[in-house]
């Protein structure tokens, strides 16, 4: 990707002993008029910056993790619950970024609860899966009936800017949507050499991403529709009251770009504000 640069040396998981293991709990409550970060444990190299209100009462928080990057062996867990009337809008300052493996895998597991009335944005930065590296990576996400929801995954794999395609390595992204209680959606994906290259897969197109919205309405998917027009690798769908909009590109920042644009087309009706992108996106 244009927008990083190759590192010098790139880390390569030897050793088990090596391996990181983080944990991050956040709890997010109604206070007044606002929503507040009320509860943030962690456990390893894995926290939040302090809360941020660019836009009022919707709290907007930072997940850092210090090391800069997962390699083999490697489990990072975050749990968030958002409870009833809160607001929360997730985010990271920068890509993450899985290194190369020696063999060994990493593992990356998100729990997302949001409760009845309540609404959560996540909206990570994107994943860069370096050539070589193997990536397992689950997203759990347990919606209460009258719960809001929006959020995305972008991966970037390799580094085409650095002339690094992805011919050996692995991706598999498993996402799991409750509603009610009752499993509504399960997906799992496994990217590889093969899938980079093969026109059923990504076609060489070294970004490629998810975005889902609930609740969403058929208005919704036409206004979606209409954006995307007749641009290629983009397209959307609705199952029931599930949003599920996916793109490939070339460049991870232009798929990000198409899924703004699309936040923008739906957050009004679905968390009741306009658009305002976190500050941390700009620098």
């Amino acid at each position: 990707m244009s927008t990083h640069s190759a590192p010098s040396a790139i880390p390569q998981a030897t050793t088990a002993g090596a391996a990181w293991e983080a944990e991050l709990r956040l709890g997010f409550s109604q206070r007044g008029d606002k929503t507040v970060l009320a509860r943030s444990e962690h456990r390893g190299p894995l926290t939040v910056q302090r809360p941020f209100y660019p836009e009022g009462g919707v709290c907007h928080v930072y997940l850092l993790h210090p090391p800069g990057g997962v390699v083999a062996g490697d489990q990072l867990s975050i749990y968030a619950d958002v409870e009833p009337d809160a607001q929360a809008l997730i985010t990271t300052p920068a890509a993450g970024k899985f290194y190369r493996s020696g063999g060994g895998e990493a593992r990356q597991e998100i729990n997302l609860t949001v409760a009845e009335h309540a609404s959560l944005e996540w909206l990570p930065q994107e994943t860069i899966v370096y050539e070589g590296a193997r990536l397992n990576s689950s997203m759990n996400i347990n919606l209460a009936e009258q719960a809001h929801f929006i959020g995305w995954e972008i991966l970037a794999l390799g580094r085409p800017a650095a002339g690094e395609g992805f011919e050996n390595g692995s991706a598999t992204l498993n996402w799991r949507i409750s509603r009610a209680g009752r499993l509504f959606y399960l997906e799992r994906l496994r990217l590889d050499a093969e899938a980079f290259l093969a026109r059923w897969g990504l076609f060489g197109h070294s970004a490629c991403g998810t975005l889902f919205v609930y609740p969403a309405t058929p208005l919704h998917l036409a206004a979606v529709q209409e954006l995307i027009g007749d641009e290629p690798n983009r397209g959307v769908t609705l199952i029931e009251d599930l949003l599920i909009c996916r793109g490939l590109d070339r460049r991870a920042d232009l798929l990000k770009s198409f899924f703004e644009a699309v936040w923008g087309l739906v957050r009004g009706d679905v968390v009741g504000k306009a658009v305002c992108a976190p500050r941390i996106w700009a620098t």
